[in-house]
């Protein structure tokens, strides 16, 4: 119940000891404002590393061969692997039931690509319609590759958004001739990408196109898939890694290549990967939550040092209201009342400022590994409940101190 008098009694106690309820507050305010720009610095580095991940897909599994670095059944080191058509037909069709999107590449870094008197180099990608999905890409204008271009190695391109802008300025690209490595395609697309500028610079081209005008025979760069998922996350990593180890090991005993020669060849996945780095981030949220908390309670420890002071000084005074009659749990209440009124000011303080820095350099920050760190309404709804509870800690020994005061030794006391 609203009581005018106790909230008099609780500002008169604060306004006689001005200096150390000061003290007292300003340890409490720091101690959430840190933790709030910890968890917004948290938040931040989460969302970096979701926009990196957003760049391709989550579930993609990436296969690359190089040079091969160890001796294996009596072949030298020294081999390059040279992935063919064939690796990929013999992928697709052994694990056909688990993928959901694939696509064999070959590509071509720093091709030379001109329109009329503008000219670039660009990375050139030969590869199957699926790319757009394993990618990401978005088209902003026109078509992507179909099955059709790929049938009748039509020469048909699909720019980036960055490369219309260079080549092409307030030109309309669709339908325009360009040149690339000195052979004539047809723009039919441009595409966004979420990795911005620097994804943006590529241009995809029928894979059965490329091989014959680059002559590349059945060569290849790369291969690319996506993993059918799962409502279950983890069931959805575990098929992903397996079919990763599988490929890998189907890849080495092919070539014969040693198994623990990373350099020979490498599949990656990312699903696994997301699983570990967002792991690291609970991890390092957890991390900021301790270091938080803990500088809250040294907040409680003086707040309850305060309470305990108080209680001391009100010693009499407790004794007389329980000679008149006062309850022990009302003598409870109005200590927990005066803790948590202090804490909650104190911490509301921390928490307006800190989510105000957050709001105010927020959106300036933005980076590979962390952006707009910020504090959602959940984290600071949690905030409160926890600026509560550290009230409650705070007053509960003093108020049980007090609560146990006998009105006989109370009234002795000078």
């Amino acid at each position: 119940m609203f009581s005018l008098e106790r909230w008099h009694e609780i500002f008169e106690t604060l306004n006689k000891n001005r200096l150390r309820t000061f003290l007292t507050a300003l340890s409490v305010a720091s101690g959430i404002f840190i933790l709030v720009i910890l968890l917004g610095v948290s938040t931040g580095i989460q969302k970096g590393v979701q926009s990196e991940f957003e760049q391709d897909a989550a579930n993609r599994i990436s296969v690359w061969t190089g040079t091969t670095t160890k001796e294996y059944n009596g072949l030298n080191p020294g081999r390059y692997i040279q992935l063919k058509n064939e690796d990929h037909v013999l992928i697709e069709s052994n694990y056909d039931d688990y993928l959901e999107y694939r696509t064999p590449i070959y590509s071509i870094w720093g091709g030379a690509v001109s329109y009329k008197d503008q000219n670039g180099t660009y990375r050139v990608e030969g590869a199957f319609p699926d790319q757009q999905f394993i990618e990401n890409e978005t088209m902003v204008q026109g078509r992507f590759i179909a099955q059709s271009d790929l049938d009748q190695t039509t020469k048909v391109a699909v720019i980036g958004h960055q490369m219309k802008r260079d080549l092409f300025k307030n030109e309309d690209p669709i339908g325009a001739q360009i040149d690339i490595q000195g052979i004539n395609f047809i723009v039919v697309g441009v595409y966004s990408d979420p990795g911005g500028n620097r994804e943006e610079n590529r241009i995809f081209i029928p894979l059965s196109t490329a091989q014959k005008v680059f002559n590349a025979q059945d060569r290849l760069r790369s291969l690319a898939y996506t993993v059918k998922m799962s409502d279950d996350f983890d069931q959805a990593v575990a098929l992903s890694s397996a079919l990763s180890e599988q490929i890998d090991k189907d890849l080495r005993q092919k070539y014969s290549v040693a198994p623990d020669d990373r350099s020979a060849v490498r599949v990656n996945n990312t699903l696994e990967e997301a699983k570990r780095i967002y792991g690291l981030i609970d991890t390092i949220r957890g991390v900021f939550w301790f270091i938080g908390i803990g500088t809250i309670i040294a907040g409680i420890v003086g707040v309850s040092n305060i309470m305990l002071i108080v209680v001391k000084e009100r010693t009499k005074e407790i004794g007389i209201r329980k000679a008149l009659g006062a309850l022990p749990w009302s003598i409870i209440g109005m200590i927990l009342q005066e803790a948590i009124f202090v804490t909650a000011m104190a911490g509301f303080i921390g928490l307006f400022l800190g989510v105000g820095l957050l709001e105010l350099v927020g959106p300036m920050v933005d980076s590979a590994f962390i952006k707009y760190p910020q504090v959602d309404f959940a984290t600071a709804m949690t905030t409160v409940v926890v600026l509560i509870l550290a009230g409650t800690l705070a007053g509960f020994i003093p108020a049980q101190r007090a609560a146990h005061i006998r009105p006989i030794e109370a009234l002795r006391d000078e």
